[in-house]
């Protein structure tokens, strides 16, 4: 069931993304810790099928607070996968992907991120299949999602015909996140604790 009209969403969503923001900032203190479930949240990551069968991985540069990729990214370019990486357009509010071949044609770009160099590597024409990594602050048991609120990957989902992936620390997924009527799910959740199927056939009506 989708929260009632009367709710603001943009009010609810602004009081959870500064919960899971602390959240991960405790996290944060303890570097061991996080970096031990970095390498499980990866390592199941990796042993997906949906990975090893896919051509081309759409995933983002982590920034501290979120599970880190890097080491996807390379297990991804000596795996033979094609890599693409998101570059904000922010007057568009929308991203662009390009093919990557190595971490060193990356520059910090909009909002401090790790971006392609569109000058030396390959833009993605056709971005609708392969298998993507989507950010999230949070995720619920449904694999709705709590981005950054800026809505570049909303935007990006829409057309997106491929497998979806959300990667978070338990202490980040919740029972039910509020969504609107055009958000998606993702397909596949992963934790430290386990790798969750979803079935988005039964999407909520508005």
């Amino acid at each position: 069931m989708l929260f009632a009209m009367s709710v603001d969403i943009r009010k609810v969503k602004a009081g959870l993304r500064e919960k899971y923001k602390e959240i991960r900032k405790d996290l944060q203190k303890d570097k061991l810790k996080k970096r031990d479930l970095d390498i499980e949240l990866q390592s199941r990551f990796l042993t997906l099928a949906e990975y090893n069968k896919c051509d081309i991985i759409y995933i983002y540069v982590a920034k501290d607070i979120e599970v880190q990729t890097r080491g996807i990214i390379n297990a991804a370019f000596a795996n033979g996968k094609k890599v693409a990486v998101p570059r904000c357009i922010a007057k568009e509010k929308k991203m662009e992907f390009y093919f990557i071949t190595s971490m060193d044609q990356l520059r910090q770009g909009t909002y401090g991120l790790l971006e392609p160099v569109p000058d030396i590597c390959e833009k993605v024409l056709n971005d609708v299949t392969g298998l993507c990594i989507v950010p999230g602050l949070a995720f619920d048991g449904r694999g709705y999602r709590l981005g950054f609120g800026m809505g570049y990957y909303d935007r990006f989902l829409s057309k997106f015909q491929g497998k979806t992936v959300g990667l978070c620390y338990s202490s980040c997924v919740c029972w039910k996140l509020p969504h609107g009527f055009f958000d998606r799910s993702v397909d596949i959740l992963i934790t430290e604790h386990y790798t969750r199927y979803l079935d988005r056939s039964n999407e909520d009506e508005q």
